[in-house]
C-alpha cells in the first residue's frame, strides 16, 4: 500500500487501491446485494447529499440504516433479550423505538 501515490487532494482513490490488490493476487470481489448504495463523501456537498439520502431511506422505509444492534441480533450474536436490554436503554429515542419494532 505504501507504494501508492495519494491524489492532489491527498487521498488515496479506491481504483488505486482495488488495482494494487489485483495485483497482488489479493483481490476478492463479491456482487453487493439489490438496494446497496456506494456514496462519495468526499466533499461537503456530497457529504449532505448522503445524509440526505440516508434520511429519506430510513422514513420511507421506517429502518436505521447501520444499526449495529439490529445486525448482530440478525447474526444471531445477542437474541431478543440482550437487544431489549438495549432498547430499554434508549427507550425514549427514536433508535430505541426501531429496536422495539424489530422485536414486535
Amino acid at each position: 500500500m505504501k507504494a501508492i501515490k495519494p491524489s492532489a487532494r491527498g487521498e488515496l482513490q479506491i481504483t488505486a487501491v482495488s488495482d494494487h490488490y489485483l495485483r497482488a493476487g489479493t483481490l476478492s470481489v463479491t456482487v453487493l446485494e439489490r438496494g446497496t448504495a456506494c456514496l462519495d463523501t468526499g466533499t461537503f456537498r456530497s457529504l449532505q447529499d448522503a445524509g440526505e439520502f440516508v434520511r429519506v431511506i430510513e422514513d420511507r422505509q421506517g429502518t436505521k440504516i447501520g444499526c449495529i444492534e439490529e445486525i448482530v441480533w440478525r447474526n444471531g450474536w445477542i437474541d431478543d433479550a440482550q437487544l431489549l436490554v438495549h432498547a430499554e436503554a434508549l427507550a425514549k429515542s427514536r433508535y430505541g423505538g426501531c429496536l422495539h419494532g424489530l422485536i414486535r
